[in-house]
């Protein structure tokens, strides 16, 4: 039986690597911080997944995965042997631990090479990080030598757009490691980072224009989903679920319209790379796929972690400066920011994350303050960003006026 090694336990790592590869008859092997899940890991060697979707009963279904273990990241010598013996690894750790587990990944390669020159690994980096493969092949660098990295090691890029809410703790006391998540099970990878056959795993989808696709991610799915927490919460405080905004004729329009104002930006960068109406349906299966009530999923959890995703290099200033390279409107976008800014969503408890307070403090719900001091926008050469964020501001303050 082929070895998957998978680096993150968490609700993608189950729900979306391992089922794929579990389904397509790998024996998963999860390395994880988190002691406990480790432990029920090795304890059941197995577990579900349930997909629910309000909007198409037809494709729920409940899977369990089974032929499964777990080594705790602790126990180094053994994920380091575990990277020898892999068919293929994956990670889905976000940036920092991508970041974090360089180390210990390089020795396992630079053990593996010892043992197995004859033999490249293949290493799926499941996150949403821009320029992933290029982060962790220059932190790689750092304790690799003697290994030729670029023939004997492959990073896969990908793009993440499977929906797996933040679960309830209802749902975590039934049975710590269920997890639900929508349907949607494809996996997009960069066809050219393989240095072995792509593996024949049902739902992988190889694309030659690997950056052209994980910016369709950030171009139209992260950006239209921010753009909602962001208009919901401005226009009504009390809405919770993504799929209560999506109700309101108002919401579902401004939504669609920032997305498609981004698709147009995004087929700007990649000329013939998509067809407007790929993405335009697209864009309307997102929105379904948003509008899921089974999933629960919330306008906190879409909108929160303001720091990232307000930022420079995150789903909304990406477009919008790309927006401004390609001549293109980005207004609807910027619109989004702007309001994003305001956020004020909780949880159930009602708090925002620690890292949100943090941030509203720091920045007081001053859009110009976050440009120049949390961006780092120069004042002079993004003039058109800084007007545009006015001209925002002063509708916004008339409205209420009026």
């Amino acid at each position: 039986m082929k070895k998957l090694l998978l680096f993150g336990a968490g609700k993608i790592g189950r729900s979306f690597i391992g089922q794929l590869f579990g389904k397509s008859g790998y024996e998963i092997i999860f390395a994880d911080i988190d002691a406990n899940i480790v432990e029920l890991l090795n304890k059941a060697s197995s577990y579900k997944v349930i997909t629910v979707d309000n909007n198409h009963p037809e494709k729920e279904d409940e899977y369990t995965v089974k032929n499964v273990s777990a080594l705790h990241l602790s126990e180094k010598e053994k994920i380091i042997n575990s990277i020898v013996e892999a068919d293929i690894i994956a990670l889905s750790v976000g940036k920092r631990g991508l970041l974090g587990l360089s180390e210990l990944i390089a020795k396992g390669i630079t053990k593996r090479y010892e043992i197995r020159k004859d033999q490249p690994v293949d290493i799926i980096l499941a996150e949403n990080v821009r320029n992933a493969a290029g982060l962790l092949r220059e932190e790689l660098k750092k304790y690799i030598t003697g290994v030729p990295m670029n023939e004997y090691v492959g990073l896969v890029e990908t793009s993440i757009g499977k929906m797996v809410p933040i679960m309830t703790k209802e749902q975590l006391s039934l049975d710590p490691l269920t997890v639900v998540a929508e349907p949607y099970n494809s996996l997009i990878v960069d066809a050219l980072a393989f240095r072995n056959i792509i593996p024949e795993v049902d739902g992988l989808a190889p694309k030659k224009n690997m950056k052209a696709w994980v910016d369709r991610k950030i171009f139209i799915h992260n950006m239209g989903h921010a753009t909602l927490a962001y208009q919901a919460n401005f226009l009504n405080h009390e809405l919770i679920y993504t799929w209560e905004a999506l109700e309101i004729d108002e919401l579902r329009d401004i939504t669609r319209k920032t997305m498609i104002q981004s698709m147009d930006i995004l087929m700007a960068l990649y000329p013939g790379e998509f067809t407007k109406n790929q993405l335009l349906e697209h864009i309307d299966d997102l929105l379904d796929r948003f509008s899921n009530k089974a999933l629960g999923d919330t306008i906190f959890r879409v909108g929160c972690d303001l720091p990232r995703k307000l930022n420079k290099d995150d789903r909304l200033m990406v477009p919008i400066i790309a927006g401004i390279q390609t001549g293109k409107d980005y207004s609807l976008i910027l619109e989004a920011w702007v309001k994003g800014c305001f956020f004020k969503a909780t949880d159930k408890q009602g708090k925002m994350t620690p890292e949100d307070e943090k941030f509203k403090i720091t920045f007081a719900e001053n859009p110009i303050l976050i440009l120049s001091d949390h961006c780092k926008f120069d004042k002079e050469e993004y003039s058109e960003l800084y007007s545009g964020v006015r001209r925002i501001l002063d509708e916004i303050n008339s409205n209420s006026i009026a």
